[in-house]
């Protein structure tokens, strides 16, 4: 929990709390200092985490669990709503406590406190547009995964062909808490706030942004994308800058553009099978990669990695194990291309670089939405798979990556990519919606009027 305070005799800022049920927003990159000018107005405050069988003791993310434990975090948060109501009935001058969905408790505990709410998504507008309204996601006419893989008739927008696939949701399905399901937490975090924040700038998601309004009946903020800043040398620390020194040696080697980075983030659980049948398909396109293959990855399966690939591929393949600098791998002139799971935080570091993306959704929370309008805004490719069980084959794969990198039909899709550093990569225009949120929060209940 984080606590920004009052400061500067001029001008006051409101004392804002901000309570996440996840880690903050993070980047593989590490790309904050860790000094900041901000320091003196945050305070960080404990709250353990309440018992729960079923939650091992160290648990406190969905990165530390398996999919189907997951519930069980949500249930371990719910158990907070005592000792956080207890903290803040001791707390003097709160204005605004900021919030995400899992905590659907939350606006109500405020309300009667006297102290204003916002929901702040870290979703964009277009996943947001898609669950709908409040009131449909509490009336349940969605009731199977099968209800969710079609546009829903409230997106009354051209060209939005965002649902998702069957495999998605089944996935999904097995992360939600059967005594509250996630719907009913976001229609409640919706309905209890003063107003929603999303992560996302009207120069990419305006039609989105127009609906969520009309959708929500109260004011809904762009916040920007909050792209990652990538670290001067001299501000990062000595872990990164050893691992980096390898990368970049590797990387120094190959052609500009030429290299397709391969990274699926720390929670992706793809079977061994497909995971060969994903790498054998890199291999057959014959383009140069780096894969980042994360720790928990390794744990969970040693022969994740097929038997002699990396004899086979040589120096044309780097296979990365553990943590990797992804900001500064992904800002390498030889880095063409982002093989990715379609976390909406990895796309916006690699649209901020202007990198073209092929499109593998990790079938966890937003990912495939995102998959999904990535596709139809023609910043990448979606690499085909069975909609039903997500199945696909080595051949499909390596043709969409020499689509993506190196075939003429592929050309629109580098240049769009390159465009988007335009919007997501452009920190004055990200920074003039953190400075209207923060105006927003200071003038409210004006600000409506």
């Amino acid at each position: 929990m984080e606590i920004m305070k009052e400061h500067n005799n001029k001008q006051k800022l409101k004392r804002v709390i901000a309570y996440p049920s996840s880690p903050p927003l993070k980047t593989s990159t590490a790309s904050q200092p860790s000094s900041s000018s901000l320091s003196p107005l945050i305070k960080f405050v404990e709250l353990p985490m309440p018992a729960v069988d079923g939650l091992p003791q160290s648990a406190e993310s969905t990165s530390d669990l398996p999919i189907h434990k997951v519930p069980y975090l949500k249930k371990a948060y719910d158990k907070l709503e005592l000792p956080l109501t207890h903290f803040l009935q001791h707390l003097d001058d709160v204005d605004w406590i900021v919030q995400d969905f899992v905590s659907h408790w939350l606006p109500r505990v405020v309300a009667q406190l006297g102290i204003n709410s916002v929901y702040f998504t870290i979703f964009n507008a277009t996943t947001m547009a898609f669950l709908g309204s409040p009131s449909e996601l509490l009336d349940c006419q969605r009731q199977r995964p099968e209800d969710f893989t079609i546009v829903p008739k409230w997106i009354d927008f051209p060209d939005c062909e965002v649902a998702f696939k069957l495999y998605e949701m089944v996935s999904h399905w097995d992360c939600m808490d059967d005594e509250v399901s996630d719907f009913e937490r976001v229609a409640k975090a919706i309905e209890g706030c003063d107003f929603v924040a999303t992560r996302t700038c009207p120069e990419f998601d305006v039609d989105s942004l127009r609906l969520l309004q009309k959708l929500y009946g109260k004011p809904v903020l762009p916040l920007g994308l909050l792209p990652p800043v990538l670290q001067d040398a001299d501000c990062a620390d000595q872990l990164e800058d050893d691992q980096w020194q390898l990368l970049r040696e590797w990387l120094d080697t190959k052609k500009e553009k030429s290299v397709v980075y391969f990274a699926l983030g720390t929670e992706v659980a793809l079977s061994r099978e497909l995971m060969h049948e994903l790498v054998h398909g890199i291999d057959k396109s014959g383009i140069s990669f780096v894969w980042v293959l994360g720790s928990r990855q390794l744990v969970e399966d040693p022969d994740i990695i097929p038997l002699g690939f990396e004899t086979r591929v040589g120096d044309r393949g780097l296979i990365w194990r553990g943590w990797a600098p992804q900001l500064r791998v992904l800002a390498h002139s030889s880095i063409g291309g982002f093989l990715t799971h379609c976390g909406w935080s990895s796309v916006i570091e690699a649209l901020g670089l202007g990198r073209v993306l092929i499109l593998f959704s990790g079938a966890s929370s937003d990912q495939g939405l995102v998959s999904r309008l990535m596709h139809s805004k023609q910043v990448g490719l979606e690499i085909p798979r069975n909609d039903l069980d997500g199945s696909f084959n080595s051949d499909v794969v390596a043709e969409s990556i020499r689509r993506v990198m190196v075939d003429e039909e592929g050309e629109p899709l580098r240049a769009n990519a390159w465009d988007m550093k335009e919007i997501f990569g452009n920190y004055s225009l990200n920074n003039k919606y953190l400075l209207e949120f923060a105006r927003f929060l200071e003038t409210w209940p004006n600000s409506t009027s």
